[in-house]
């Protein structure tokens, strides 16, 4: 039977008794960027192994998707925080959305660009005049401010981009109704190899190596929920826990796979995709202890304000992230 995703439902299966939520346990409610699958591995396994039970929390993991806006949840009151890429998180903020990263458990990004080899695109600037596959509902703010650095608009025509949206699948490019789609390292491109396609009929650019790369999967929580010392509290367990399931994770892999697929209510993950997807998310939190590092929050900073007379945010962010969770959660 699949589990259902709280704590108290894993606590009673692990004793085998009649599942019951802790009257006494503080509640949060996670949402998450996307679907179930690996690239959330830590949650899980905090959730699995106990590890936020130790902590006096009842956590809930909602699962994203392609219609599915974190900030908005946020917003609306259906979560606690949200895992969010930051040029979503800073684009919304800068709207009037006060989201502030708590805690940023994602050091490297796994974003990149694949397209067919014979669609006569060698690098970036040769995307004019192409068709590009990608997610939407803020998923997009990293690719469009790319775009913009290299002067290339995205209404379509011979000088520009002409954008689709993507959903759970790579259908767009197999399909050829796209040239280019946006993929993970660790998900999407694999889809593609998966299906039949080689390596050497694509071309990829990832984003890292052009020196457009921004942060990935911070935790994200409303100021205003800041100001609460409740709130503080419970929000340095849940960051205490969760990158205690992180560890746990990148150290051992596949047993973490194992886990995600155990809460994949849709059966849609397959095993050897979820257990190459751990392998490839392991290098992306290699080294972090979910503290943010200044130097690559500026460097996402300057990336989205770099977009000529369109760049995804107009001004330096103020206050749109702080350690004092991070620090606490450390601490102990």
């Amino acid at each position: 039977m699949k589990k259902t995703i709280t704590t108290a439902l894993a606590l009673g299966l692990a004793s085998g008794g009649m599942a019951h939520a802790d009257a006494h346990a503080d509640s949060v409610t996670l949402q998450l960027q996307w679907v179930t699958q690996a690239q959330f591995a830590g949650y899980y396994v905090a959730l699995e192994n106990g590890y936020y039970d130790e902590e006096g929390l009842n956590v809930t993991i909602q699962p994203g998707g392609p219609d599915i806006a974190p900030p908005q949840v946020l917003a609306g009151g259906g979560a606690d925080v949200m895992l969010n890429w930051m040029p979503s998180a800073l684009a919304a903020r800068e709207r009037g959305l006060p989201v502030v990263n708590i805690a940023q458990p994602f050091v490297r990004s796994g974003l990149m660009l694949t397209c067919w080899a014979d669609s006569g695109i060698v690098e970036p600037a040769d995307l004019a005049g192409h068709t590009v596959a990608h997610w939407f509902f803020g998923n997009e703010y990293p690719f469009l401010s790319w775009m913009s650095q290299l002067g290339i608009g995205v209404d379509g025509g011979d000088d520009g981009v002409t954008l689709l949206q993507a959903g759970f699948n790579v259908d767009p490019l197999l399909q050829r109704q796209a040239d280019c789609i946006s993929t993970m390292t660790y998900n999407e491109y694999w889809q593609i190899i998966d299906a039949g396609v080689t390596p050497e009929e694509l071309v990829t650019f990832k984003y890292e190596d052009y020196g457009v790369a921004t942060l990935e999967d911070g935790i994200w929580a409303l100021e205003e929920n800041l100001s609460d010392p409740e709130f503080v509290d419970r929000m340095v367990r849940f960051v205490r826990a969760s990158m205690r399931g992180w560890a746990w994770a990148a150290e051992n892999p596949d047993d973490a796979a194992m886990i995600v697929l155990d809460y994949d209510e849709t059966g849609a993950q397959t095993e050897e995709h979820q257990l190459r997807m751990m392998g490839e998310i392991a290098l992306l939190v290699a080294g972090g202890d979910g503290s943010l590092d200044e130097a690559a929050y500026a460097r996402t900073v300057s990336t989205l304000l770099a977009g000529g007379s369109d760049p995804v945010i107009s001004a330096e962010p103020q206050g749109a992230f702080t350690h004092v969770i991070t620090d606490a959660a450390l601490a102990n």
